[in-house]
């Protein structure tokens, strides 16, 4: 997706951001080879409106193939680009810690609670929602001080990390 600024620089979209992250990491491994084409939501090109018009992003397109539902996309990195199953990596220590400050069981849910509990900081504008936000960072923080990795899962990035650094990045701009 396309910045509001300008149309041509990458948008804000915590999904498109995710899945350029995962495949931007394959592509510095040397296992594909990625063109990233930004559309300007507000003015698509005409190819891309008749193809695509009521398709919100992301999309992926990969040898001609459109993938168009997030889950379907983040499977179809997994199963059909060289490498993308190793992305997406099942760390039970991972899962265990952060399971400490979540109900939920899994990894990705509560990496997504980290952004919605934001999202109601922002809204509330309250003490008792800053602190529960505050308290899902130092739990991620946590784990990394304790595992001593640059990642969560590791010294390589995962699927986890592809998904909790642009969330982490909404959060430092607001």
């Amino acid at each position: 997706m396309a910045s509001t600024i300008d149309g041509r620089r990458k948008g804000a979209c915590l999904f498109c951001q995710e899945y350029f992250m995962d495949l931007y990491l394959l592509a510095e491994l040397k296992t594909i080879s990625l063109k990233v084409t930004t559309v300007d939501m507000l003015k698509p090109p005409p190819d891309f409106r008749s193809n695509f018009e009521a398709t919100p992003p992301p999309i992926l397109i990969d040898s001609g193939l459109a993938v168009l539902e997030n889950d379907k996309i983040e499977r179809h990195i997994m199963k059909n680009i060289p490498g993308g199953h190793n992305l997406f990596v099942q760390d039970k220590e991972v899962a265990s810690k952060i399971e400490n400050v979540y109900s939920d069981k899994e990894v990705a849910s509560k990496i997504e609670n980290v952004y919605s509990k934001f999202k109601l900081m922002l809204v509330k504008r309250d003490d008792a929602s800053r602190n529960v936000l505050q308290r899902h960072l130092r739990a991620i923080n946590d784990h990394l001080a304790q595992r001593d990795t640059r990642f969560l899962t590791g010294d390589t990035m995962c699927c986890f990390d592809c998904e909790l650094m642009p969330k982490l990045q909404h959060i430092r701009v607001a």
